[in-house]
């Protein structure tokens, strides 16, 4: 009786670690399947996180080479108070040959003749402090005439698009303004300057 009670606890035991050897196997292959998820989870969030470092430094590397060529305007303002074009006390006569000329030129009144005129040789004053910064980044410029008179000025595309109001600070033209715009096309053309040329014979 003790050996047949003996036989079935060793078949009872072997039955039992049977059972049980399939179950640690499973346990295992679970956990390392977990391991294998969390390891390719992280990978893939180091991964973006790269491409959104690399994304950021690429932006900041953008935003300063644009800084470094943009115009500091704080070194055109001349701090004179804007005087209307109406309150002027322009040098050229309505009735001058400059002013006519020049509404017959461009078809724009006489008020305007007489703004465009004295802005226009005004301009050197906002032209100097420009070249000043612009160094080897400019390229032309020209006085674009008619009703909507402005400065503009071709430069290398390394100086970003930009507008200003430049108040004249010399007595010739003080306190009328000067509508810059900084194009960085790179063109340089003289058409501007020869219109004014024509413009003015004869005066």
């Amino acid at each position: 009786m003790r050996l047949t009670s003996l036989a079935s606890i060793t078949a009872l035991s072997a039955l039992l670690l049977i059972a049980c050897t399939p179950n640690n196997e499973t346990n295992s292959n679970e956990t390392s399947s977990a391991d294998n998820a969390s390891t390719d989870t992280a990978a893939a969030a180091s991964g973006a996180e790269q491409a959104d470092s690399s994304a950021t430094d690429t932006a900041d590397t953008q935003n300063a080479d644009s800084a470094q060529g943009a115009i500091d305007w704080t070194k055109l303002d001349t701090g004179v108070t804007k005087v209307a074009p109406s309150d002027y006390d322009y040098s050229f006569a309505p009735d001058s040959q400059p002013v006519r000329a020049y509404v017959d030129y461009f078809g724009v009144d006489t008020a305007t003749a007489q703004y465009n005129l004295t802005v226009s040789m005004a301009s050197n004053e906002a032209l100097s402090k420009l070249l000043d910064q612009l160094s080897t980044d400019y390229v032309s410029h020209e006085i674009i005439d008619g009703n909507d008179l402005k400065l503009l000025v071709h430069t290398t595309d390394a100086v970003p698009a930009a507008t200003y109001d430049y108040v004249i600070a010399g007595d010739f033209g003080k306190g009328l303004v000067l509508p810059i715009e900084i194009v960085p096309d790179g063109v340089k053309d003289a058409s501007a300057t020869d219109k004014m040329s024509e413009a003015h014979a004869g005066s």
